[in-house]
């Protein structure tokens, strides 16, 4: 049995939310101001969500991502699995928990299998494991599109903390959804339930 599609749908929304919101915030920085994880989030390309905690990317690794050998950089590696995994929180995010860029890495645990050639466009697949309260657990992989070839494996822990203001006030289109459908969770939960 699949995923309704709904369910698809809304949790692709939910991840393409957080890179609306991350190009707004982006735009209000100085020109001359170039983040260090711009490159990926203006690059990464959304295959899949899924409303547990699942998220597919494909991303070409270009020559920005190489390192002396021609090959992508371990620290690159890093970052890119950083953004890919955190994304993965976008679906499961409640009010307060959860929300925009997914609270703070607490450990970013790589393990480099195969070296990832430049000009390549890999598969990113993360899923969380494990959510609470304050602490995540997100694993991920990255593969060639085809499956074959397992580049790189990740275990990414992350501590929730609260949305900063400023990020706050970028407001994108998926916030008033994300608003009405928790507002309306609310109010079901307050009104009794009849017996029958």
């Amino acid at each position: 049995m699949g995923v309704p599609e709904a369910d698809r749908r809304k949790a692709m929304r939910a991840v393409e939310a957080m890179f609306e919101r991350y190009r707004i915030l982006a735009a209000q920085r100085p020109q001359d101001h170039i983040d260090f994880d711009r490159e990926v989030m203006d690059n990464l390309k959304l295959v899949d969500a899924g409303i547990d905690g699942s998220v597919e990317f494909e991303l070409y690794i270009a020559p920005d991502f190489s390192n002396l050998n021609n090959v992508m950089h371990g620290g690159a590696g890093g970052l890119i699995f950083d953004m890919a995994t955190t994304t993965a929180l976008c679906p499961i995010a409640k009010p307060g928990y959860w929300e925009f860029m997914g609270g703070v890495t607490r450990t970013l645990n790589l393990s480099y299998l195969k070296a990832v050639p430049i000009r390549t466009t890999v598969r990113l697949s993360s899923k969380v494991v494990s959510v609470g309260k304050q602490m995540a657990m997100i694993r991920g992989v990255m593969t060639s599109l085809d499956g074959r070839v397992t580049y790189c494996t990740v275990e990414h822990h992350k501590v929730n903390v609260p949305v900063q203001e400023q990020h706050r006030k970028a407001r994108v289109p998926w916030d008033d959804e994300f608003e009405r459908e928790w507002k309306a969770k609310e109010t079901e939960l307050k009104e009794p339930k009849s017996r029958i």
